[in-house]
């Protein structure tokens, strides 16, 4: 076990206690006929779009979607008819300058029981507090140290900030397995044989609404990853700026310091607390 201070300590398990906050009072929420589960929100909808929204859909409405004057409700229908009307309407979100980023790929909304009900445009998860998916690895060493990436400049979502050695969403048609062993590849070229030893260590659940956008509700599938001491990660697809390789300590300091994604904080801060004891 590596040494943090006791005071480092509590400060992460507190931080840890608020991974998932509840969507803000104002924001409308989105109900999915299709998937009632418990009739809860599948979704919340930043008060400062629906106005658009409802001029939007006055002009012309999108099929199986309804707005109300209290929730949006996407009614019953098969996933390939949903997944049409709601890249309608996202598209009419984006044309208002309502998603930044556009992607050009999918993520899927996966019920509680387990079925897809829709596909849509990752860049608009964001917008409408859809749950989604991600995988981050931490890359760590025997000698104590962690591998951080920092986020391209370019990136449309915190850039420059730090981030696991990978991470990313996982796609309509991926596994977080595959999905992880891929980013491992792609943001830190770590070759097949070795991203296959990657260990399965939990799940963080993050919710928590966007300045000024929507509301971001994603669960993160953690895996750890240990790497040769003379390992050296680089690059593939430009979403990473550098690496640093660093003490824990000095990790806990720099989540402490805010110069982690949110996410990733979480996510080191887990692995931190998982593999230390109080100095």
């Amino acid at each position: 076990m590596y040494k943090i201070t006791t005071s480092t300590r509590a400060a992460l398990e507190e931080m840890l206690q608020n991974t998932s906050r509840s969507a803000p009072h104002d924001f409308m929420p989105i109900y999915c006929a299709a998937a009632p589960q418990d009739n809860l929100p599948i979704g919340h909808l930043n008060p400062e779009y629906v106005p658009f929204l409802q001029e939007s859909l006055q002009k012309e409405s999108v099929p199986f979607v309804n707005l109300g004057h209290d929730r949006l409700t996407i009614q019953r229908a098969s996933p390939l008819l949903l997944s049409n009307s709601l890249r309608v309407l996202a598209d009419r979100m984006r044309m208002g300058g309502f998603i930044p980023g556009w992607r050009n790929e999918d993520f899927a909304w996966v019920g509680k029981d387990g079925h897809e009900y829709f596909r849509l445009e990752r860049a608009a998860f964001r917008t409408f507090g859809f749950q989604s998916m991600a995988s981050h690895i931490n890359g760590y060493t025997k000698s104590g140290h962690l591998w951080l990436g920092r986020r391209s400049e370019t990136k449309p979502t915190d850039p420059g900030r730090l981030d696991n050695l990978a991470a990313g969403g996982i796609g309509a048609d991926e596994t977080p397995w595959v999905n992880a062993r891929r980013e491992l590849w792609e943001e830190a070229g770590v070759p097949l044989h070795i991203a296959d030893q990657i260990s399965p260590v939990g799940r963080i659940h993050m919710r928590r609404p966007i300045p000024n956008r929507g509301f971001h509700d994603e669960q993160l599938y953690v895996y750890d990853l240990e790497l040769a001491e003379n390992f050296i990660p680089t690059n593939h697809d430009g979403e990473v700026s550098g690496f640093i390789q660093i003490p824990l300590s000095e990790a806990a300091a720099r989540i402490l310091a805010d110069e982690f994604t949110s996410d990733a904080a979480f996510v080191t801060a887990d692995f931190i607390l998982r593999n230390s004891a109080p100095s």
